[in-house]
């Protein structure tokens, strides 16, 4: 006997009305104690062609309804349109309508996505039985609240998001997608040790992001996360031909992401993920010291007085997130042999490199001159210190053999302290820096910049850091190889790049004295005003 049986309550006698009773009853305990069994029986959707029908459960679904159940915290590695986030709703409609005061907390990249699940669930209760249904309190866009004091809502990605929520239940959609996801979590988790679930679920985009990293925690049983990985072909109804049509319809990189759960071939990143994960595994040491009040100098071998180095850095724009970088690099062997990842002032970050760079038998200092870089490079001059890097202002490259030559004219040979990343020099940093590593040229041991390189990928045609993740440190250290170049090269025939042997190669003027022609100073663009820089050679 089931529900569907009786059709009208008041042409029922008093056994019948009796029987419902008990049939409700224990229809109502059977949905309390198995959410596969309530989704499979009473769980309908909106399909857009043909409206209100059931939402039937392949088994890889039923399967990944019961780890819901048995594990707090489970990462889906998903192809795309498996239904898992309608199956995510499912489960949320189910902990909401048979617990009380369960708090449901879906956190997207965009609040809409967020607040499409919502809506989903919302959808779902209208369609449930009136036996089923409880009663809503509130009912809104982006949450919905039962009577009994569960609640179900959606909010974008923020740091903040999931903090000073009590959560029985965090739903992370599309979580490799997610800026600032390190943040939310290392906040949500808090909240969910006393016994909160998580679901994150997503397509890959990369990795080194959290959601890779996660994952690979997970089935390396370093975390508490179950895995559950959803291939395209866990679904009954999809053959081969399927899948080569999505190479037609997507490309087959993206292919590869959204339908064979591809960590690799996801997310475009500059250098190969495979050469990454030999480097990790093959040359990542532990620094043996660590200085600086923030212990953010690593040092994994101290100077040797028969070698040269370089020193290259990346100075902070000042925000919340982003950090001064420098590498120190054996020119010869291209050895890592010290870093800096870390936030202090432009003073303090110019005494630093001086001392490490004096320390490390006077190096080549390369700093960044965009934007702020400049009062870093300006506490360096005002040191003293003499092994500064400087470059032509208006070519733009490292091309001191043109200048040696005296192929170039008066105003080229104008020289600026500190390197500067254009449009025209960045993508051929870049490109080295990738060339380096696809041959295994460079000996990285450094943990902070593998993880970087791993969400360094190409956002178009510009290479750059994954939204809410940094490239500090690749991009000084992608300087320091460009740099590199020059430098052996030019060592090697007994040149140095540096002011005062700049100054003695120039067979005219000296680049550095200054003359009765102000047209051969050289200006900035400073907040739209033009500002003299030529306090910089003085």
């Amino acid at each position: 006997m089931v529900v569907e049986k009786f059709t009208c309550y008041l042409d029922m006698s008093r056994n019948e009305k009796g029987q419902l009773k008990q049939v409700i009853k224990e229809e109502y305990v059977k949905c309390a104690a198995d959410p596969v069994y309530f989704l499979k029986k009473y769980y309908y959707i909106q399909h857009p062609m043909k409206g209100k029908i059931p939402f039937h459960l392949y088994d890889f679904q039923e399967k990944t309804v019961s780890d819901f159940v048995q594990h707090r915290l489970n990462i889906i590695l998903k192809a795309r349109q498996l239904g898992i986030s309608t199956l995510t709703a499912g489960y949320s409609l189910w902990m909401m309508t048979f617990h009380q005061d369960k708090n449901i907390l879906v956190i997207a990249t965009k609040q809409e996505v967020a607040k499409n699940l919502v809506t989903k669930v919302r959808v779902m209760h209208a369609n449930l039985p009136s036996w089923l249904k409880q009663k809503c309190v509130e009912d809104n866009k982006l949450s919905l609240r039962y009577k009994n004091g569960s609640q179900i809502k959606a909010v974008s990605s923020g740091e903040d998001s999931g903090r000073s929520e009590a959560l029985s239940l965090l739903i992370l959609d599309e979580a490799a997608f997610i800026e600032k996801i390190d943040g939310i979590w290392a906040a949500a988790s808090q909240t969910l040790s006393t016994g909160g679930q998580c679901i994150a679920l997503s397509t890959p985009n990369g990795v080194g992001n959290w959601f890779h990293r996660t994952w690979m925690d997970a089935e390396d049983g370093l975390n508490d996360f179950n895995f559950i990985k959803l291939h395209w072909s866990v679904h009954p109804d999809r053959e081969k031909d399927w899948r080569d049509e999505q190479d037609k319809l997507l490309g087959p990189s993206l292919a590869a992401q959204e339908c064979d759960c591809d960590f690799i071939t996801s997310g475009q990143s500059v250098v190969d993920g495979l050469i990454l994960d030999e480097y990790r595994e093959k040359h990542i040491k532990e620094p043996i010291e660590k200085r600086g009040i923030d212990s953010n100098v690593w040092i994994w071998e101290p100077p040797n007085y028969t070698k040269d180095y370089v020193v290259c850095a990346d100075v902070s724009r000042g925000d919340s997130s982003d950090y001064s970088a420098f590498h120190v690099l054996d020119i010869e062997s291209l050895e890592q042999v010290a870093e800096y990842k870390g936030r202090m002032s432009t003073r303090d970050y110019g005494n630093l490199l001086v001392n490490i760079a004096t320390e490390y038998n006077n190096a080549l200092l390369v700093i960044e001159n965009n934007n702020i870089g400049w009062a870093t490079i300006q506490q360096v001059i005002d040191r003293g210190y003499e092994n500064l890097f400087y470059m032509s202002k208006d070519l733009q490259v490292v091309d001191v053999h043109r200048q040696v030559n005296n192929k170039i004219n008066r105003a080229e040979k104008q020289l600026v302290p500190g390197f500067t990343l254009t449009a025209k020099t960045r993508p051929l940093v870049v490109a080295k820096l990738e060339e380096f590593f696809r041959e295994r040229l460079v000996s990285v041991k450094s943990q902070r910049l593998i993880d970087e390189l791993f969400v360094f990928i190409y956002n178009g045609s510009r290479a750059e850091a994954m939204t809410g993740y940094n490239d500090d440190l690749v991009m000084s250290y992608a300087m320091g190889l460009w740099i590199r170049e020059t430098a052996l090269r030019l060592r090697n025939e007994g040149i140095e790049l540096q002011k005062k042997t700049l100054n003695s190669i120039t067979s005219t003027q000296g680049v550095y004295t200054p003359t009765d022609n102000q047209n051969d100073y050289w200006t900035m663009e400073v907040n739209k005003q033009q500002e003299s820089l030529d306090w910089l050679i003085k």
